[in-house]
């Protein structure tokens, strides 16, 4: 069980077509398989993002506990007249790695994230350091990385992630997120470092004086950062701590 996650059924006729105007993914074929998608401000900026599958007639929506009854509001203010309705379910998620159980679907952000089950009846499972398998495969989470109303998904990796559809049409914030694929380079980005000793998530990166990011999640002696890509250079320190980009 994942008590930190919290699951949604959107029923009504319209449920396919408002979903698909308003979030980063393409929503058509949510029967065959776990998709990953975010909603965005009109400037482009993340504000949720959540997994969604459907069974029957029914979508499920699966977001971090902290940030649903925001989203459900939101999600309320852009219902209008469709024929719309969203509820808390009492199905329960459970994450794990291995033999994939029945009502388990594979993680599509990345491979080695294992499988997430919707049942309920929660399958008792363990998984290893959720932090270190989020560095070692640079995986973005809401309140670490993913900042509500600051952050760009494709600076997330949201592309990368298997989050973010370029065919599907409009949706709330498409035109930015558009305009940032089509840059030559994203100067801002979430990277992978690795650390010459002990710092804490938060921690200022500079280089010789100069801000050029923080870290974001710590791991041991690897983290996530987010950085002024075009100012990585040798010589980044975190208060007195060397950092250096992870070329694994």
């Amino acid at each position: 069980m994942n008590p930190a996650r919290i699951i949604f059924e959107i029923t009504g006729t319209d449920r396919i077509r408002f979903l698909q105007d308003l979030v980063t993914n393409d929503v058509a074929h949510l029967s065959d398989r776990l998709t990953y998608a975010a909603l965005l401000s009109p400037q482009g900026k993340y504000l949720f993002d959540f997994f969604l599958f459907q069974r029957g007639d029914t979508i499920f929506l699966d977001v971090a506990s902290d940030r649903a009854a925001e989203l459900s509001a939101r999600l309320a203010m852009y219902r209008l007249r469709a024929d719309v309705e969203i509820a808390p379910s009492d199905l329960q998620v459970s994450r794990g790695f291995g033999s994939i159980p029945e009502f388990a679907m594979l993680d599509p952000r990345h491979p080695e994230l294992g499988w997430r089950c919707y049942s309920h009846t929660p399958h008792a499972t363990s998984v290893n350091d959720w932090n270190a398998i989020r560095v070692s495969h640079l995986i973005p989470e809401s309140g670490f990385e993913l900042i509500s109303g600051e952050s760009y998904i494709l600076e997330m990796g949201f592309e990368r992630l298997n989050g973010v559809d370029f065919k599907k049409g409009c949706y709330v914030g498409q035109e930015v997120t558009a305009r940032m694929k089509h840059k030559t380079n994203l100067r801002k980005g979430l990277a992978r470092v690795v650390l010459g000793g002990h710092a804490e998530a938060g921690a200022e990166i500079t280089v010789d004086g100069r801000k050029i990011g923080a870290l974001t999640t710590v791991s041991g002696n690897r983290a996530l950062a987010y950085l002024r890509l075009d100012q990585v250079a040798q010589g980044m320190v975190a208060g007195d701590v060397g950092v250096a980009p992870d070329r694994d």
